[in-house]
């Protein structure tokens, strides 16, 4: 019987032991933060002063387009990352098809900080899933070497004649779509299948003016004259702008294609705490203005707001006033509508004619 008592004391203090290691285990992988986010998009002194605050080490994975990364996500069914950073209309559908996790608002102490006009929207009433981070919009960007600028005031100009070969375009479903809709009058959220084949054929005719397709490097093109006037980024069209002082950035007078790009942490993500901290890390005020420093898009932050540059916050490609984004709408999730746009997307990117 004392032989079975000490197996059994012998037994349980094993166990315990093997507790306390996998405990000690556990805590050495929660000081990493795997963030799965667009390239070049958070400023690496941010990362390393995170790093160097919390001991915590972000490994930091990228992708080009919303629909690569959501692709991904699904495949490893929300495992893998502990933050990503998509595009408004992806929450939506992210959310409703199981992939992200609720924030909890109560760990993030910079909430308050934030644009009152970018907070509560439609796609997350209740930020309950999603934090923004960084804002844009779409708008016209002319070489006033070869353009009078005071002549360029809607998109419908990008199909003038006199521009054929010289326009560049973004290579990118939504926000192409979106800027053809927003020519004919439509909404760019229209989920009407003859507004979305107008939009279609307004494409097919402007193509031959259109000298650069590209949604990852829009700045070269406009910055060495290769094209002359394009639709492009408010943020690439500053960067544009400081390589070559002859580009002016417009708001058409339909308004433009608004993004918001938010922190969210996904349904699998082994570090959840660790994302807290990066989110709130992040939207705070030093960190906020670093990113519109380096980056050249719209903050978030009302304090990162205030941090900026002089030049920077008089600047409206960068803090675009009401009166700049008249008329323009932030792109959304437009449900079995995406189908429409995909088939109409391929028909215009592979030159198929409809009968």
């Amino acid at each position: 019987m004392k032989k079975l008592l000490l197996l059994l004391v012998f037994s349980i203090l094993f166990s315990g032991a093997q507790g306390l290691m996998a405990g000690s285990a556990l805590a050495e992988e929660e000081k990493v933060l795997n963030v799965y986010a667009w390239s070049e998009y958070l400023p690496q002194e941010s990362i390393e002063t995170f790093e160097e605050k919390y001991g915590i080490k972000v490994v930091y994975s990228t992708y080009d387009s919303n629909e690569a990364m959501f692709a991904k996500l699904k495949l490893l069914d929300g495992k893998g990352y502990d933050l990503v950073i998509p595009s408004t209309y992806f929450i939506t559908q992210m959310k409703n098809e199981g992939v992200l996790s609720k924030i909890d608002k109560s760990k993030l102490s910079n909430f308050g900080q934030l644009k009152k006009n970018l907070i509560g929207l439609d796609f997350d009433p209740e930020n309950e899933y999603s934090i923004p981070y960084l804002w844009g919009s779409s708008g016209i960007q002319v070489n006033k070497n070869h353009i009078d600028p005071a002549g360029i005031t809607s998109w419908a100009d990008l199909a003038r004649p006199e521009f054929a070969g010289r326009v560049l375009m973004p290579d990118d479903m939504r926000d192409a779509m979106g800027i053809a809709l927003m020519a004919l009058g439509y909404s760019s959220n229209s989920v009407k299948e003859e507004e979305i084949k107008a939009a279609y054929e307004w494409l097919s005719e402007l193509k031959p003016n259109v000298r650069v397709f590209s949604s990852n490097n829009a700045i070269q093109p406009m910055a060495v004259e290769e094209t002359w006037i394009g639709a492009i980024w408010n943020g690439e069209a500053y960067l544009a702008w400081e390589e070559n002082d002859s580009l002016e950035f417009i708001y058409p007078k339909e308004g433009g294609v608004v993004w918001i790009d938010s922190f969210v942490i996904p349904s699998g993500a082994e570090h959840p705490e660790n994302a807290h901290l990066f989110i709130d890390f992040m939207i705070n005020g030093e960190n906020g203005a670093l990113a519109v420093d380096e980056f050249r898009y719209s903050t978030a932050s009302e304090d990162a707001q205030a941090l900026l540059p002089k030049e920077l916050q008089n600047s409206n490609v960068i803090s675009p006033t009401a009166e700049d984004l008249k008329g323009s709408e932030i792109t959304v999730n437009i449900g079995n509508a995406t189908a429409i746009y995909e088939k109409y997307w391929e028909l215009f990117r592979t030159g198929t004619n409809i009968e």
